[in-house]
């Protein structure tokens, strides 16, 4: 599965609790229409840690980083090809 569903997947499983009527497009802002809080984030930093070995130190953890699908992707892309 590639990155970005896997992403999609765990928030509409987790944050959105199932509700598949939201539309969840790879550039949805998360953060700003509320789809993820700062629970939310952790949850995401832990499915991060889990499933692609990455850990995220806490200065990554930024909107910049974690506002949408694509810019979560974007950071995964930049963090696993940098380690």
């Amino acid at each position: 599965m590639e990155i970005k569903e896997r992403i999609r997947e765990f928030i509409v499983e987790n944050c959105l609790f199932g509700d598949t009527s939201v539309d969840l497009t790879d550039d949805t802002a998360l953060l700003d229409t509320g789809i993820i809080d700062s629970t939310g984030v952790i949850e995401l930093v832990l499915f991060i840690s889990e499933n692609f070995g990455l850990e995220v130190p806490a200065e990554d953890m930024l909107p910049e980083n974690f506002n949408s699908i694509a810019r979560l992707h974007a950071y995964l892309e930049q963090r696993v090809s940098v380690s």
